[in-house]
C-alpha cells in the first residue's frame, strides 16, 4: 500500500504532478480496491491483510523499484513514511472497528479515493488556495469531498451487503453519514500541519464516523422547540457579539463566527449551553487583561489588545460546537454523554487560556512540563503554579454555570471541571513538540486541546460509570 508523503491538497502551490507523482497517485488510490475485500474477511484476516502489507511495503517494495516513488524526503529520511503509514493506519482501523469492518471500509474509502483524487486534482487544476492555508487548495479539498464522499458511501453498502441502489431504503442515509464524514475529515486535511494525513485523516474519522452513524436529523428538525431555540440563539449570539466587538474582545471576524457558533450550539442543545460558551467567553477576556501591559512589556501579550479573530474563536469554539450539534442529533443516553463532551471540551479552552494568561502575567517559577526545566513565561509547554490555578479556577467555573443553568447535574460539574484541567495540561504536553517542530500552528494546538479535554471526559465517563445527570 503506498501513498503520497503530504496532504492531498496539503502539496505545495508551485508542485507540479510529475509522471512519478501521478504513479504514486494511481498506486495509492488503487489501493482503496482492497477494501472492498473487507465484506468477506473476518477481523483477524483483515488485520494479517494490513500486517502484509506493511511487511511488503517495508522489506519487499524497497527491493523491487519502489524507491523510485520515494520522495526527496523520503530518500533524506531513508524510508518512506507515507508508504509505511498508510497499511498502519489501516491496520489501526481495523483493530478499532473490530466488530463493525464496515466503519474501517468506510474511513480506508476516504483515505484511499479522497485523500488520492485530491492530490490529482489539486495539482491539476491548482486555482485558489485556502485562506488559513496557502499550501493547500480548494479544488483539492471539494475532490477530496466528492471522491471520498462517494467511496465511503459504496464501501458502507458493500461491505454491509446492502443494496447499490441510490433508490435502495438506506441510501439517503447512507449517502448522508458519508459525505458528513467526508466533509469533516475533508476540513482536517486542510488545515496547517506538518502530520502526514495519513494519519490524521483516519484518526478523526474513526472518532468522528461512531457520531454521524448514529445522528439522526429527523429527530432534531421534529423538535418543536428546534426553531425558537434556534432562533433565540441567533439573537442572544447577536447581542453578546455586538457587545464584545464594542468592548474591543473581538474584531468583526470573530464576532461572525462566534454569532454561528452560538447558533448552532442553542439550536442543539438550548440557551444554558450557550450560558457555559459565554462563560468561556467572560472568564476568558477577563484573564487576557489581567497584567496587560507586564505581559505586553514582554512581547507575551494577546495580540491585537486582546480582541480574538475569527481563526482564535473558530479554534476554541469549532469543536465544541461539533459536539453541541452531534449531541443535538443523538439518542438520549449518547446526547447526555455528548453534553459533557461539549461541556468539557469549553473548560478546557477556558483552562487553556486563563491558565496561559495568568501564568504569563504573574507565573513566579515557569517550567516546562515535560522536564520541569525553568523556561521563560509564555514558552511553548510552559506551567506555573499560578498559571494552573488560574486554570483550575476557570474550569471549575465553565462546570458550575452548566449546573446553574440546569445544563447538566451537580454530580457533573467535578467530572467536567477535572477534565478541562486535564486537557489544558495535555496540550502543554504536546505543544512543546508541536509548536517546537512545527507540527501545528497555535490555533490547530486550541482546537486539539479542546478534543483531548471531550475525549478525557467521555473516558472518565466509561471508567467511573459516573451519572451525568
Amino acid at each position: 500500500m503506498m501513498v503520497r508523503l503530504t496532504g492531498a491538497a496539503a502539496a505545495p502551490v508551485g508542485l507540479l504532478l510529475t509522471r512519478s507523482e501521478l504513479r504514486r497517485k494511481l498506486v495509492h488510490i488503487g489501493c482503496g480496491g482492497l477494501a472492498f475485500l473487507l465484506r468477506d474477511m473476518s477481523p483477524g484476516q483483515a488485520a494479517a491483510m494490513a500486517i502484509a502489507a506493511l511487511l511488503f511495503n517495508w522489506q519487499v517494495l524497497p527491493r523491487v523499484g519502489g524507491r523510485k516513488l520515494w520522495r526527496a524526503a523520503d530518500r533524506d529520511r531513508g524510508y518512506p513514511l507515507g508508504i509505511l503509514l498508510y497499511p498502519v493506519a489501516v491496520l489501526g482501523l481495523i483493530l478499532f472497528y473490530w466488530n463493525a469492518l464496515w466503519m474501517a471500509a468506510a474511513v480506508w474509502g476516504l483515505l484511499a479515493f479522497g485523500d488520492g483524487m485530491a492530490s490529482v486534482v489539486g495539482t491539476t487544476l491548482r486555482g485558489p488556495t485556502w485562506p488559513w492555508n496557502p499550501k493547500k487548495r480548494i479544488a483539492g479539498s471539494l475532490a477530496f469531498l466528492v471522491f471520498g464522499g462517494l467511496g465511503a458511501a459504496v464501501l458502507i453498502a458493500w461491505t454491509s451487503r446492502l443494496p447499490l441502489d441510490l433508490h435502495a431504503w438506506h441510501a439517503p442515509r447512507t449517502l448522508g453519514v458519508a459525505f458528513a464524514l467526508a466533509l469533516v475529515t475533508a476540513l482536517v486535511e486542510s488545515l496547517p500541519t506538518t502530520l502526514d494525513d495519513n494519519f490524521t485523516v483516519p484518526l478523526v474519522g474513526a472518532l468522528v464516523l461512531p457520531l454521524l452513524a448514529q445522528a439522526d436529523l429527523q429527530q432534531l428538525l421534529a423538535d418543536p422547540d428546534f426553531l425558537g431555540r434556534t432562533l433565540v440563539g441567533f439573537g442572544a449570539s447577536v447581542a453578546i457579539a455586538v457587545l464584545a466587538w464594542a468592548a474591543g474582545s473581538m474584531d468583526l471576524g470573530g464576532a461572525a463566527v462566534a454569532i454561528l457558533i452560538g447558533t448552532v450550539v442553542t439550536g442543539a442543545l438550548g440557551l444554558p449551553s450557550l450560558g457555559v460558551m459565554v462563560a468561556f467567553f467572560g472568564v476568558g477576556s477577563a484573564a487576557t487583561r489581567i497584567g496587560y501591559r507586564r505581559k505586553a512589556v514582554h512581547g507575551i501579550a494577546q495580540e491585537r489588545g486582546g480582541a480574538r479573530g475569527a481563526r482564535h474563536v473558530l479554534a476554541n469554539g469549532g469543536v465544541p460546537a461539533f459536539l453541541a450539534l452531534m449531541a443535538g442529533l443523538a439518542p438520549p443516553l449518547l446526547r447526555d454523554l455528548l453534553m459533557l463532551a461539549y461541556a468539557a471540551s469549553v473548560a478546557t479552552a477556558a483552562a487553556d487560556t486563563c491558565s496561559s494568561e495568568v501564568g504569563k502575567a504573574y507565573g513566579r517559577r515557569t517550567v516546562l512540563i515535560t522536564s520541569l526545566r525553568p523556561v521563560p513565561p509564555g514558552t511553548a509547554g510552559a506551567i506555573s503554579a499560578s498559571g494552573t490555578l488560574g486554570g483550575l479556577l476557570s474550569a471549575a467555573l465553565v462546570a458550575a454555570t452548566g449546573v446553574w443553568l440546569g445544563a447538566y447535574g451537580g454530580a457533573a460539574a467535578a467530572l467536567v471541571a477535572g477534565a478541562g484541567l486535564l486537557g489544558s495540561l495535555g496540550e502543554s504536553v504536546i505543544g512543546v513538540a508541536a509548536e517546537r517542530r512545527g507540527f501545528m500552528g497555535h490555533d490547530l494546538l486550541n482546537a486539539t486541546n479542546t478534543a483531548i479535554g471531550a475525549v478525557i471526559a467521555v473516558l472518565l465517563v466509561e471508567a467511573t460509570a459516573w451519572g451525568v445527570r
